[in-house]
């Protein structure tokens, strides 16, 4: 997922808070995961901590893995996803 997604999810969670609450707060976690895998990964690799280094490719792929999470449950039908349209 491009930063350019990222954003553009960003933005229509933004616009559409009063009706999506909850995916906004959602989004915002997934969003401080990624930014801390990014952040942490400099600093295990210095301070040689292995066994972390899969938290971090984790909070990596997390957006992704999310964002695909999500469009699975809405092409299902089991949940409503209406941020899909901004990718």
């Amino acid at each position: 997922m491009t930063l350019l997604q990222l954003t553009q999810i960003k933005r229509w969670l933004l616009l559409h808070q009063a009706r999506h609450p909850v995916e906004l707060y959602a989004w915002d976690l997934v969003l401080t995961a990624w930014v801390m895998a990014w952040i942490s990964l400099p600093v295990l690799l210095l301070l040689h901590d292995w066994p972390l280094l899969p938290l971090c490719l984790i909070g990596y792929v997390l957006p992704n893995g999310y964002a695909s999470w999500r469009r699975g449950l809405h092409r299902r039908g089991r949940l409503r996803c209406d941020w899909l349209t901004a990718l």
